[in-house]
């Protein structure tokens, strides 16, 4: 998906569903795709369990919605944070939506924000429902936003058995490939990586160990990579090709 600098993103963050730890990866991440014109974070402020959120608030002006928790049982705290949702993309002031939880009840909302023309950005723990995580343009799991140091399940880059071992990573690499290139089989990386998103949101080198796509790639020992010389101010495009099935590396 393009990168949109200038966008007006607005954050939402479901207090119950998150911990603190993870909100400076979380605005270094969301600083990719736009400038957050709206940050909100919505839970019961009154409960000693949401605490540990102060430092940030006050760090990056998040603003906290109280909702009190009124019956035993029932999230009003998603019920707020949806209203609000609604009443922003109605304003017609922004570009985009981060929703950031972990509960899948906010599925129906990033569809109905899509179908008004406006990109989804999720971010929620691994054990975030699919159905979330599909509706969504991109979904990023807060534990790569830890990093090795806080994140206790971090592991180190997957070595090339292991990724070639992974028949749903190298179909996937192989199919964005196959879709993107040309006739001579050479695809525009950004083209896949494009491509790799919207079949699959949730899709991140970072998740296999790796910080870029092309090193992901180039890691499978699956693909030939080349750099396109550039005649104007841009980066030189990397370009890559499925290798013959008999190559070795």
């Amino acid at each position: 998906m393009q990168e949109q600098s200038n966008a007006r993103l607005a954050i939402l963050i479901d207090a119950d569903n998150v911990s603190p730890t993870i909100v400076d990866g979380l605005v270094a991440e969301t600083a990719k795709w736009g400038v957050p014109t709206v940050k909100r974070i919505y839970g019961d402020w009154t409960t000693p369990s949401l605490g540990g959120w102060k430092d940030a608030l006050l760090r990056f002006s998040i603003t906290p919605i109280q909702q009190f928790s009124y019956t035993v049982g029932k999230n009003a705290t998603d019920s707020a944070m949806i209203i609000d949702a609604m009443d922003l993309l109605y304003s017609g002031r922004l570009d985009g939506f981060c929703i950031v939880s972990s509960d899948s009840d906010f599925t129906r909302l990033a569809s109905r924000i899509r179908e008004s023309g406006l990109p989804v950005y999720g971010f929620g723990e691994k054990k975030t429902p699919k159905p979330f995580v599909n509706a969504c343009d991109k979904f990023t799991y807060v534990e790569i936003l830890l990093g090795p140091a806080s994140d206790p399940t971090a592991l180190p880059p997957n070595p090339s058995n292991v990724l070639k071992g992974d028949t749903s990573l190298t179909n996937l690499l192989r199919g964005a490939v196959d879709n993107q290139a040309n006739d001579e089989g050479w695809a525009n990386l950004g083209a896949v990586g494009q491509y790799i998103s919207s079949q699959q949101p949730d899709f991140d080198p970072r998740n296999y160990g790796y910080t870029k796509l092309s090193k992901l790639i180039e890691a499978t020992t699956l693909f030939e990579l080349k750099r396109e010389s550039s005649n104007g101010p841009g980066a030189a495009a990397i370009l890559i090709r499925r290798l013959p099935s008999k190559a070795k590396k």
